[in-house]
Formats: structure tokens, sequence, C-alpha cells
């Protein structure tokens, strides 16, 4: 088979023409950090170590939900296609109930997550507060997580009826309980420790 035509990743900085999300997905593959924004490129950063051990450590507990209660954990990089908003999106973290399991195609996800998690970059505090809760509020995401590790803040954010973002705070024990996943919670605690818990020491915790 011959191997298709590609931008040079080089000239990604230096300005991609214009692309359909068709013809961003073609050019893409699966170790490119970019997203699609109304018809342009955009390219990301790559990840840092603490980043990767929270977004692993969040896939793990989303995984073992997906087991118990059905639906699918996706990890970056995979894009979420948001047609209302024209936008292709990478979210850190997606997770899919199983009624929004038809919507899922070999490359990305045609529509919103019911849950979305993004976990903040220096580079991408501005996109990540800014005009990802936009697009992700108008695209129907219904449940939408902001971790940032500078800050050791967390916010949470969850669709009303209306279709507008409501911020969801965590109850006085400190646990956050998903709105959009039935049964499912974090201690935010366990965010900001130096030393991510063990899995098999939360799933204790969450057993109880």
């Amino acid at each position: 088979m011959a191997a298709k035509a590609r931008i040079a990743p080089t000239t990604a900085r230096t300005g991609l023409p214009r692309m359909s999300y068709e013809e961003f997905l073609d050019w893409s593959d699966e170790d490119t950090l970019a997203e699609w924004v109304d018809g342009k490129v955009e390219m990301m950063s790559p990840a840092s170590a603490e980043h990767q051990d929270l977004s692993g450590f969040l896939a793990a507990i989303l995984r073992w939900y997906a087991e118990e209660h059905g639906g699918k954990v996706l990890t970056a990089p995979f894009q979420m296609r948001l047609d209302t908003v024209r936008r292709g999106r990478e979210p850190d973290l997606i997770y899919l109930l199983p009624s929004s399991l038809p919507r899922l195609r070999p490359n990305y996800l045609d529509g919103p997550a019911d849950l979305a998690i993004e976990i903040i970059s220096p580079e991408s505090m501005v996109r990540d507060r800014g005009a990802k809760y936009g697009e992700y509020e108008a695209g129907g995401v219904r449940e939408y997580w902001v971790l940032d590790p500078a800050a050791r803040r967390t916010d949470f954010f969850v669709l009303d009826p209306e279709g507008r973002y409501q911020r969801a705070v965590p109850g006085a024990d400190g646990r956050y309980r998903s709105e959009t996943l039935p049964g499912l919670w974090i201690s935010v605690a366990w965010l900001w420790q130096s030393l991510l818990p063990r899995m098999r020491d939360v799933l204790t915790v969450d057993a109880n």
C-alpha cells in the first residue's frame, strides 16, 4: 500500500493550509499532537511527566467505573468532533456512557463526550479555561473537569437544562461526585498528593 502524503511536521508552526476535518484526519496520525479549529490546525506541546501521571491515575479510575457500569474511556490523543462549533479537540480524557458508544468512530468521537477532562499545562491554560470551556458548553459536553496541577486547583462544570455550564463543587467530605456518571466520585485531595495513591487503596476506599 502506498504511503499517504503528509505535510511535514516541521512546517506546522509556520503555517499549514486550511483543511476540512476529513483532510485533517487523513493528514494526522496517532502520534500527531494537534487539534482542528474551523479549518485551521493548532499544534500542541508534549505532556509533562506530572501530567501523564495524573492522566493515567484518572484513566484507571474511569476504566474501573466502565467495567462496573458500562461505557468507555478514551485518552489523548483521540479526537472529539464538535460539528456545531466546527472543532476537533483532543481532551486529555473522554468518557462515554453506553448510550453514546454508537457515535464512536475508528479515529474520532462524532459529537460530545459525556465527560471531558483537561489537565492544564502552561501552554494550554488560556485554551482550556477559555476557548474549550465555551466550545464544550456549546457543543454539548455534559460534564467538564479542568485540573490545574501548578495551582492545585480543580474546577468541575455540569450542563444545566438550558445547556449552560454550572459549577459543581465537592461535598464537605472533600469528595466530588459526578452528576453525569452515577456513583462515580473522587477525593480531590488524591489529585495533589506528591505521590498519587495506589490504585488498590483507592478502589478499597471506593468499595466502602
